[in-house]
């Protein structure tokens, strides 16, 4: 035999798609998101953008210098970081508060842990709870959108209006969801701004195969039968599902943050179990807990038990007589 036929270890698939890659798909998918936040809120939307993956992208190369490491921030990871980290801040948030948010999602959320594909936690969403256990004021301090069909009726978020006293705003009970509210919702953080920005966004990652349905899908769907259900049985209970879905950072935090690599499930029964967990304590703490919004406190309870999904509902290893998962 002239060629010897080496056999390496699994797995045997290659592709041409690297992080980089990734990442990048990632930014465009953001960039309608992006766009139409900084359409209603102005240039100072765009300046937290650009100090946020500025700050991103330095902390992680300071980091990799001084670990006498090469630094990283080709890959694009440190940038996604930084603009999901925006997304997540209110568009009033001062700017010192931004930076040291961005030092913990960076830092302590990321790098500590080894870097990309290391680190338990989402990186983002741990700068995001620091900031709001910290600095409350400034986290929850919302600018009404300019462009909103119902900005009149609630003020800057329906969720945090609807905890305050649901009953002043039961009107969204049963109130239909029209194509002005798709472009533009009530406003909050910069990524809550529209819903179909972040719906077409999470569908060109499902195009291009970034991500699979099963964690996005899940995650939505247990948020809209719980809160169907529970609507259903007293619309004094909570708001109506399609605002639960459309409201807050769910489409964000289904699509963007809880499909991350690092932090989600390998497996797709893991994966689906990830995405009902992170609905079903999304709906716990939005309506009974003390914060009006639960998605990043959901994902990253669920970011805890990745490592036992990823065990047991672990595939079986082909030709395993005993069909053990191990």
């Amino acid at each position: 035999m002239k060629e010897l036929m080496n056999v390496t270890f699994a797995p045997h698939e290659r592709s041409n798609m690297t992080t980089s890659n990734i990442m990048l798909y990632v930014l465009i998918a953001l960039l309608p998101a992006v766009v139409l936040s900084i359409i209603n809120y102005g240039l100072y939307a765009l300046t937290l953008y650009g100090i946020c993956i500025f700050s991103a992208v330095m902390f992680e190369h300071i980091f990799c210098k001084i670990q006498g490491k090469k630094s990283s921030i080709t890959d694009l990871s440190s940038a996604v970081t930084g603009l999901l980290f925006a997304l997540t801040l209110p568009p009033t948030l001062p700017i010192w508060a931004a930076v040291i948010g961005v030092f913990f999602a960076i830092v302590v959320g990321k790098m500590v842990f080894g870097g990309i594909g290391q680190n338990p936690f989402n990186p983002a969403l741990t700068g995001r709870m620091v900031l709001l256990v910290s600095f409350p004021v400034q986290m929850t301090a919302f600018q009404s959108p300019v462009y909103s069909s119902i900005d009149a009726l609630i003020g800057a978020t329906i969720l945090g209006n609807v905890k305050t006293d649901l009953s002043t705003y039961g009107y969204f009970s049963h109130y239909p969801i029209d194509i002005n509210y798709l472009l533009f919702s009530a406003g909050g953080s910069l990524g809550e701004i529209s819903p179909i920005a972040l719906i077409i966004g999470g569908l060109f990652l499902l195009y291009k195969q970034i991500i699979s349905w099963h964690i996005p899908v899940t995650f939505i769907a247990t948020v809209f039968i719980f809160t169907f259900i529970l609507n259903q049985v007293d619309d004094n209970i909570t708001i109506s599902a399609y605002h639960h879905i459309l409201s807050g950072g769910l489409l964000l935090g289904a699509f963007f943050m809880a499909t991350d690599y690092s932090t989600s499930p390998m497996f797709t029964t893991g994966k689906i179990i990830f995405g009902i967990g992170c609905g079903f304590l999304t709906v716990i703490i939005r309506i009974y807990g003390g914060y009006p919004e639960g998605v990043g406190f959901a994902i990253l309870i669920m970011n805890a038990f990745v490592p036992m999904l990823d065990k047991f509902f672990r595939p079986s290893v082909f030709g395993d007589r005993d069909d053990k998962l191990f």
